[in-house]
Order: structure tokens, then C-alpha cells, then sequence
């Protein structure tokens, strides 16, 4: 190997790691896709009553006198969606010690891109909704679903730079900040203060466990994260909220370092090399065996538990969590006037937030950020990769629905307005940002360095 290539290595690590967080994400926004077909053709057939059923069957868990019975979108909403928030919670921790946050260089465009995608849309809706009870739902238009942007960013190759990619991520990092603060002050009714201090201190616990114990083990963490968890769901706070809490307390820092992880490596490999037998396989080699034990221990001490419960919980969130969300909560009854149901201020308000608001806001806050010389555009990106960024940053859809279950607790039909305003509102937007992307803002002729050469 070159040294240039050699000089090479950890830029390549950390592309690597991204192109597979990416993919992740792509395919897990293709099964949300999926799913919300599903349940939209299923909530609007013959066996539509059988959807609504689904979800409303009651699910009971519990020890003795300590039971909690309720619907199955509840536990969905209420359970499973802590898990989404959870992972998010590492994700946002992570891009703040070590990802596109990290730095105030790499922050600014992505944040001001972010709140102005957030303040935008929300002032439209407030606007055409002052007045009317659903004004409550100023917060819908504000979210954007990276899992739906990144799968159609998918769709378009190596016409998106890498940059632009990274820049999307962490706007939607930024967004799910804003969208976490949102729920957990405008969207919480009332408080049990007895519950809420019992959900503080075990969060507490859980911190000192990190850095005052170095804790590294995941258990006595999922343990307490369930208490926080139930304790949370008793105060009035939304449990998912606790998912994000309780995120910020994992280990992100290692026992060994670099060098130290090198020697315990070359060591396990020279003991391994040595032990070999002809006629013995590991199963029979104990110093193979041991050897072998000795990797899987600098492998542990080399990584965090963050990165490592994150890789974990990916698949799971993307691929099971995030669908079955989609199919329990997106079968809404498309009816012969559903066009005149989009013209209602609330699915109003919540199309045009997400459709212009966004790019209004996203677009607009990279402008002024460039001009006034506060941060550059992303490598290999024009002021056309940002709009159709910010295009793609309309898609609302999980969060979105997230938030409009919680504004409208009381109050079904403002509920199903604005699912059918937000499943427009994502189809428009996706299919304008693809199409910005596609044929607007073509693959610069600025050769991509991460793909001159491959890798070895």
C-alpha cells in the first residue's frame, strides 16, 4: 500500500461507516414505504374494519398487582417508539462528540438550516390555523423522517455527493432535537411530579453507573432505562422522551486505546498462528480458544457501548419498529372528497409547511449562512443540491404523525386531516426533491475523490 493510501485510511473508515449507515437507512425507508402502502390499501378495502380492530386489541403485561393494559397502537406509540427515540438520542449524542456536529464549522449551516426548516413551517401553519382548535398542531410541519429522504436520496446514485448526504443527515439530527424539545414542553398536559422526580433520579443513577463507575455493561442500563422509561409514561412527560434521556447517560469512551488495541491484536494473532495443529480445529485448540478470547476482549475494551448498542439496535428500528409504526398508524380512509379534506386550515397549513415551508426555511437559512460568510456549502454542493435537500426535508411522515397523535389526543378527525395532509404533503415533496436532484442540480464535473481509486 502507498503511503498516500495509507494517509487515506481513516478518511475511508469514515466514509465507510456512513455509506453503511446510509444503506441502512435506504432500505429501511423502503420498508416504511412498503408498510404505509400496505396499510392504506388495507384501510381502505373491504376488510378495513379489521385494520382499526387490530389496533385497538388490548395487550396486557404485568406481575401481580403491577399490570399496564393497553391498546396495541398505544404500545406501539407509547413502547416501540421509545426504542426509535432511544437510538435517536445515541445518534444525536454521537454527532455531537464526534459527527457532523462536532465542530462549530461543520454545525452552523446544518443548524441554521434546520431551525429555519422548523420556524417556517410551523409560522405557516399557525397563520392559516389562529383561530381554530387545531392551531394546537403548529409543531406537525416541523419534522422531517430521514429514513423516507435518505431511501429516495438513494434512488439517485452517485448523482448526490457524499457531502450532501451528510449535510441532510445531520440536518435531520438537528430536527429531531427541535422535535424532542417540542413534544416534551408544548405537548405535555399535565404532571405527575411524584413520577417525574422517580424518573430523574434512576436517570441519575444511570449517569453516575457511566462516569463515576465506568459501567460499560448494557444490562444494568436496560434495566434502569425501563424504569425511566415507566416512570415517565406515569409523570405525563411522553415516555419517548425518556428513550432520548436515557441515551445521553451510555458510555461513548473506551478502555483501550489505539496502540494498546494494535499490540493485544498482533499478540492474540501470533498465539493463534502459533497454536496451529494440523489434524485439531479450534473447537479442540484450547490456546486457539483462548486466543481467540483474547480478541473478543480488546474488541470490547476498543469499542463503546454506544456504537455498539447503536449497531445493534439499527436493524431493528429500521426494519421492524419504523414499519410497524407505519402500518399501525398510516391506514387512514381515503374518501371521494379527499381533495376538499386538503383544503381544512389544518392539512392546509401542515401541506404547505412541509411542501414550501421547508424549503423555504432549509434553503433560505443556507443562503444567508453562506453569504454572510459564516460556513460554506458542503464539499461538491451548489445552492440546487440544497433545495432539493430541503425539498426532501418535507417528508415529514414518521415524526409528523408522531406529533399530530400527541397535538390531537382528543380530537380523531383533526387526526385523520392531518395523516392524509402529511401522506400528500411527503408524496409531493419526495418526488420534487428526486426530481431537483435528478435533473436540476446534475453530478457536478468535480471528480468525486472518494471513488478515483479503490480501496485495498
Amino acid at each position: 500500500m502507498s503511503r498516500a493510501k495509507k494517509n487515506q485510511l481513516p478518511i475511508h473508515y469514515l466514509l465507510n461507516s456512513f455509506d453503511k449507515f446510509f444503506k441502512m437507512e435506504a432500505a429501511g425507508g423502503i420498508a416504511l414505504m412498503l408498510c404505509t402502502i400496505a396499510a392504506l390499501v388495507w384501510a381502505n378495502s373491504p376488510w378495513a374494519e379489521s385494520y382499526h380492530a387490530l389496533w385497538q386489541t388490548k395487550i396486557t403485561v404485568g406481575v401481580g398487582s403491577w399490570v399496564l393494559s393497553k391498546a396495541a397502537i398505544l404500545w406501539i406509540n407509547d413502547g416501540l417508539m421509545a426504542i426509535f427515540f432511544f437510538l435517536v438520542g445515541l445518534e444525536i449524542k454521537r454527532e455531537l462528540l464526534v459527527g457532523g456536529l462536532s465542530t462549530p464549522s461543520q454545525t452552523i449551516m446544518p443548524v441554521a438550516a434546520a431551525i429555519g426548516g422548523m420556524v417556517v413551517p410551523a409560522l405557516i401553519f399557525f397563520s392559516l390555523n389562529t383561530g381554530h382548535e387545531s392551531v394546537a398542531g403548529w409543531g406537525i410541519p416541523m419534522a422531517t423522517d430521514i429514513a423516507f429522504a435518505l431511501g429516495i436520496m438513494s434512488l439517485l446514485g452517485s448523482r448526490v455527493p457524499v457531502g450532501l448526504k451528510i449535510f441532510l443527515t445531520a440536518v435531520a439530527i438537528v430536527d429531531d432535537i427541535g422535535a424532542i424539545l417540542v413534544i416534551a414542553v408544548f405537548y405535555t398536559t399535565s404532571l405527575n411530579l411524584t413520577a417525574l422526580s422517580v424518573g430523574l433520579v434512576v436517570l441519575g443513577i444511570m449517569a453516575i453507573l457511566n462516569l463515576r463507575w465506568g459501567i460499560r455493561h448494557s444490562i444494568p442500563y436496560l434495566v434502569l432505562g425501563i424504569i425511566v422509561w415507566f416512570a415517565f409514561l406515569l409523570s405525563g412527560i411522553h415516555a419517548t422522551i425518556a428513550g432520548v434521556l436515557a441515551a445521553m447517560t451510555i458510555p461513548a469512551g473506551t478502555r483501550m486505546n489505539c496502540s494498546t488495541f494494535v499490540e493485544e491484536l498482533r499478540g492474540a494473532a501470533e498465539v493463534f498462528e502459533m497454536a496451529i495443529t494440523p489434524g485439531k480445529t479450534v473447537l479442540t485448540n484450547q490456546e486457539q480458544q483462548m486466543a481467540l478470547h483474547s480478541l473478543e476482549h480488546a474488541y470490547e475494551a476498543a469499542t463503546t457501548p454506544l456504537q455498539n448498542i447503536e449497531h445493534s439496535l439499527h436493524p431493528w428500528v429500521s426494519f421492524f419498529i419504523m414499519p410497524i409504526f407505519a402500518l399501525a398508524n398510516a391506514g387512514v380512509a381515503l374518501e371521494a372528497d379527499v381533495l376538499s379534506d386538503l383544503l381544512t386550515p389544518v392539512s392546509l397549513g401542515i401541506f404547505l409547511g412541509l411542501v414550501l415551508g421547508k424549503q423555504i426555511g432549509v434553503t433560505g437559512a443556507c443562503w444567508v449562512v453562506n453569504k454572510l460568510g459564516l460556513a460554506e456549502f458542503p464539499d461538491r454542493t451548489t445552492l440546487m443540491h440544497l433545495w432539493g435537500a430541503a425539498c426532501l426535508a418535507g417528508v415529514g411522515f414518521t415524526m409528523s404523525i408522531f406529533i399530530a397523535n400527541l397535538a390531537f389526543d382528543d380530537a380523531a378527525r383533526l387526526v385523520e386531516l392531518s395523516k392524509i395532509a402529511i401522506l400528500f404533503a411527503s408524496l409531493v415533496s419526495g418526488v420534487l426533491g428526486y426530481v431537483v436532484l435528478r435533473f436540476v442540480a446534475p453530478d457536478r464535473s468535480i471528480p468525486d475523490e472518494t471513488t478515483e481509486e479503490p480501496f485495498d
